[in-house]
């Protein structure tokens, strides 16, 4: 693995990302235009039809042109068993951003009807060309909006989509880091989770999320039963990271 892989303060798009941190938690995006680069980028050098080239290309321009704030591809084979070992009908995704996230759960349950929470239009916009791309637009769903907003999408996945007590199998948090637990209990509050239903949650200890990770220590054998993979920040083999996985035993 080269230096700029490894260390990546070497690389330039890493120091615009930092410059643009406000961005992401107002608008969803870093703000330099590396969004809609990659969906130009996969649109152009990706297999129309195949995931695992559609995958692959994203993870390239992460590596070579402009950072991205998706899992990547050493957390995404975290998520990827996590997936197959929860064998979803129905999974949910809390932050799409580009579609790297859902694509990878898609792949993962070939099965399953995916779908996706995304607080900003051009990132759903975004995420559903790639999806179109790869083929699997017609099993993955954005739907535009929070879970904090009142309801309000909690309501469009219920009344919309038909998630009810007990139907949601996989739950995957990649958003705002400090929603993470707010979130997870107002799905609980739903009773969308059945026992066995599996959550991750990324990016557990950078930036961090210590406010979940210390419920579920509290809840270890008690509510959720609990690993903690440690790994790298996505892109780089620097800095390291955590990704939760919570068997859910409610």
């Amino acid at each position: 693995m080269d230096l700029r892989r490894r260390i990546p303060l070497l690389r330039w798009s890493v120091w615009r990302m930092a410059t643009g941190a406000r961005n992401i938690t107002r608008t969803g995006q870093i703000g330099d235009g590396r969004e809609a680069a990659v969906v130009d980028y996969v649109l152009k050098y990706a297999r129309a039809g195949d995931v695992d080239d559609v995958l692959a290309t994203i993870d390239k321009f992460a590596y070579e042109k402009s950072m991205l704030i998706n899992v990547g591809d050493e957390k995404g084979a975290i998520l990827d068993a996590a997936v197959r070992r929860a064998d979803p009908a129905v999974a949910l995704e809390l932050g799409t951003y580009v579609g790297y996230g859902a694509l990878r759960i898609a792949r993962a349950a070939p099965n399953a009807k995916v779908y996706s929470v995304e607080l900003a239009d051009a990132n759903a916009a975004n995420a559903r060309r790639i999806w179109a791309h790869a083929g699997v637009a017609d099993r993955v769903t954005c739907v535009v909006g929070t879970i904090s907003d009142g309801g309000r999408t909690l309501d469009a996945l219920a009344s919309d989509h038909e998630f009810s007590a007990g139907a949601l199998d996989f739950l995957f948090l990649d958003h705002d880091k400090d929603a993470y637990l707010a979130d997870l209990n107002s799905i609980l509050d739903r009773g969308w989770l059945h026992r066995g239903s599996i959550v991750v949650a990324d990016n557990v200890r950078v930036p961090g999320a210590p406010k979940y990770r210390a419920y579920m220590r509290d809840q270890q054998g008690k509510l959720f039963d609990t690993v903690e993979h440690k790994t790298h920040l996505e892109y780089q083999s620097l800095v390291g990271d955590l990704v939760l996985e919570s068997e859910y035993l409610g």
